[in-house]
């Protein structure tokens, strides 16, 4: 087992729960139990799981990953609410769901809202507080933690702050180990987290966390505030998933309090797993990561800017605040017009190219990087297609596998609806002229399987490879209709994914462009000798 971090500060995960609130994502039961195991090898202190009794789903859930997960790091949390008005604690089902559910720790929300106790609830302040206490009482003498989340906390502050402290107080009182302030609404700032949380944890000594909404875009300054203010437990999501706009990032307000505070939340070496973490969550939630998400977003150490890219030649910690594998993420150049001279040596030596002190060659690069893009060429995110256009620049001439004499793609309308694409290519390999037909479920995939019909016999490493990914863009016209079309091809051998750019004056050309580009590359990856 990994060296743990003491009790003294909590990192509590609710994506299971709160998370799977945002929209257009659905776990599953098998989702949930993966998530969990991802959020364990992470070393979140609690994971917490759904409300058992609510939903027949996160019942499963609680019951599985008992049976199923033997917890490293983690402590498996069960959500629920304070006994209804009137009914004891220990009648109340909602409240034998959680101890059913055999979670060791409960979280159990309540409201500290005055106008929400009274028109949600319909029932009286003080009967509320009896119920914070009553439950909160009971389920510690059941032999469980119990944490308090006080809802709509800081809007309930502002409309009364003497009852809201006094929920926070009553659940103390009773035994609750944390109790935490939640801006449900996520309209609150960093200062007024920051004297808010100082003011009621002066007021009742209870120990105090944080959950917070973003809302205004401040959920995880909001979150850090409240830590500079005392709290000592924190409510995130993973990839900030959340409903509305989201709850507190996991994984920024982590990094940032072991980082930036010098505060141990994670089991050792955890750090370093947090953006492979991060991307297997996003998997799992069939949502694509994002790509500029601090520390764990592919261009969150990407540079482009020619100036940035000459001071990183020289210290790479001159425009980035980490280095990067700390969080387990690489920097990255890209290659645009903005590209000066050290852009191109450094991507050439992440390509494995040294451009040597070779100042001439260097320039020609720029230049030709400059021209493409201004005809809308984009090589940020076709990293295949400029690895093909330096080793062109340094070899003095193209690595051509083929050379092609024409191609011709045909898409037929039928009378009955239906559609039938077929194409033709005549290319010339080896010193063999090559003509091949063949139809596809589009012009482009017809192309595709041409080609392929007409060089695997030459090539049979083509045989491994597939387009995975395809993406088209239509830039600015120039004249009336007419417009530019840049085609972004992704392909994969099994050992690995490139990606390739073509530009056109139609759809068809640009993507036989990227094609062309593609197999090109995978040839080259594959070893293959180039040949006229």
């Amino acid at each position: 087992m990994k060296d743990l971090p003491d009790d003294g500060f909590h990192v509590f995960d609710t994506t299971l729960r709160d998370g799977a609130q945002r929209e257009g994502i659905n776990l599953t039961v098998a989702d949930k139990l993966t998530i969990a195991r991802h959020l364990d090898d992470f070393g979140v202190g609690f994971i917490e799981g759904g409300w058992p009794g609510a939903n027949p789903r996160d019942t499963e859930f609680f019951a599985r990953a008992r049976a199923e997960i033997d917890f490293r790091h983690a402590q498996l949390v069960a959500f629920g609410a304070t006994r209804k008005a009137g009914v004891r604690a220990e009648d109340d089902r909602q409240v034998k769901a959680l101890l059913d559910s055999g979670a060791p720790v409960i979280t159990l929300v309540a409201k500290s809202h005055d106008r929400h106790v009274e028109l949600a609830l319909r029932t009286t302040l003080e009967e509320n507080l009896a119920m914070v206490r009553e439950t909160v009482a009971y389920l510690r003498s059941q032999g469980r933690r119990v944490f308090l989340d006080c809802e709509h906390f800081f809007d309930g502050y502002r409309a009364n702050a003497e009852y809201a402290k006094q929920v926070v107080s009553a659940a103390h009182q009773a035994g609750a180990e944390v109790v935490i302030l939640c801006d449900t609404n996520g309209g609150m700032l960093p200062g007024q987290i920051d004297a808010v949380v100082r003011t009621v944890l002066a007021d009742t000594g209870a120990r105090l966390g944080i959950h917070t909404q973003d809302d205004t875009g401040c959920a995880v300054a909001n979150t850090l505030a409240a830590v500079d203010a005392g709290a000592t437990h924190v409510q995130c999501t993973a990839n900030g998933y959340g409903e509305r706009v989201g709850n507190a990032n996991l994984f920024p307000v982590v990094a940032a309090l072991e980082l930036k505070y010098g505060r141990r939340v994670l089991p050792e070496g955890a750090l370093e797993e947090m953006t492979r973490i991060s991307h297997a969550i996003a998997e799992v939630v069939n949502l694509t990561p994002s790509t500029h998400q601090p520390y764990v977003g592919v261009s969150a150490f990407a540079h482009k800017a020619g100036l940035h890219a000459s001071a990183i030649k020289v210290d790479p910690d001159l425009y980035q605040h980490i280095d990067p594998e700390r969080v387990g993420n690489t920097m990255r150049m890209l290659v645009s017009d903005m590209a000066g001279r050290a852009s191109i040596e450094l991507k050439g030596k992440e390509l494995g190219i040294d451009l040597g002190d070779d100042r001439a060659l260097v320039g020609r690069i720029v230049e030709r990087v400059k021209e493409r893009e201004l005809a809308g060429y984009t090589y940020e995110a076709a990293d295949a297609s400029f690895e093909l256009l330096l080793r062109q620049e340094v070899d003095g001439r193209p690595r051509r596998y083929f050379r092609v004499e024409s191609w011709r793609a045909i898409v037929e309308d039928r009378p009955d609806g239906t559609h039938a694409n077929e194409a033709t290519v005549k290319l010339w390999a080896k010193g063999e002229r090559i003509v091949a037909t063949a139809e596809g479920n589009g012009p482009v995939n017809a192309l595709d399987r041409a080609l392929r019909v007409g060089l695997e016999r030459i090539y049979p490493q083509l045989a491994t490879m597939e387009l995975v990914d395809y993406k088209v863009r239509i830039l600015e016209g120039k004249h009336g209709t007419e417009s530019t079309t840049r085609v972004l091809v992704s392909t994969a051998d099994g050992q690995g994914e490139w990606s390739t750019v073509g530009v056109g004056e139609n759809v068809i050309a640009a993507s036989w462009q990227a094609l062309d580009d593609a197999y090109a590359y995978g040839l080259l990856r594959a070893g293959v000798d180039p040949q006229e």
